[in-house]
């Protein structure tokens, strides 16, 4: 688990932009005012877009409603994608946005962050492995809160959505060299915690 959290960190650095010509089709298509497409298109990322804000956020109410956001964004602005990033990405910077507006119009008294940050787990999985992954999960998830929410959220954009450093550069809104150095950084404490939490190999 360590070596491959890890793995997929360090890749980042090496990933290119890359064209969804399914996502692609379904947002000119929604951009027609296709609502099926957009349906299609929110099944495809709406638990993506979830999981990042409430990592984000740490609040279920900013996650449900950013989502609801972004789809409605979606909706009325499709036909501006430019194609120069995938999809996905384009509907994480747009939630980036959509969910910093929405914490800054929130006290820090009303932010939730007591076990909101669970997994959801995979219905599938038997109650060991379920407990397995919740261990691992919580662990691992001590470790992402003991960064900075700077280097954290680039974890998080490498690790749990799979973005290059283009990519994160883009939603974030910072240089490509600024998320590298932040990669680095990230990349080297989180191992030195995942080590101290007994996640190996």
């Amino acid at each position: 688990m360590h070596a491959d959290f890890i793995s997929k960190v360090h890749s980042a650095t090496r990933g290119e932009v890359r064209h969804d010509t399914l996502d692609v089709s379904l947002l000119r298509s929604v951009a027609n005012d296709d609502g099926d497409a957009l349906r299609v298109l929110f099944t495809r990322h709406n638990v993506r877009i979830y999981r990042y804000v409430l990592r984000l956020s740490g609040n279920t109410s900013i996650a449900e409603e950013t989502v609801s956001d972004v789809f409605l964004e979606a909706w009325r602005h499709g036909a501006r994608f430019e194609r120069k990033s995938q999809v996905s990405t384009w509907l994480l910077a747009i939630a980036r946005y959509k969910a910093l507006a929405a914490m800054r119009r929130r006290s820090e008294s009303q932010l939730d962050n007591d076990g909101s940050l669970l997994a959801i787990e995979d219905p599938a999985d038997n109650p060991e492995e379920c407990l397995d992954k919740q261990v691992r999960g919580t662990a691992i998830r001590f470790c992402l809160k003991r960064l900075s929410p700077a280097h954290r959220e680039v974890i998080d954009l490498v690790y749990y959505h799979g973005k290059s450093v283009g990519e994160v550069a883009e939603i974030v809104g910072i240089p490509a060299g600024t998320v590298k150095t932040r990669m680095h950084y990230a990349r080297s404490r989180m191992a030195t915690l995942l080590e101290q939490a007994g996640i190996v190999g």
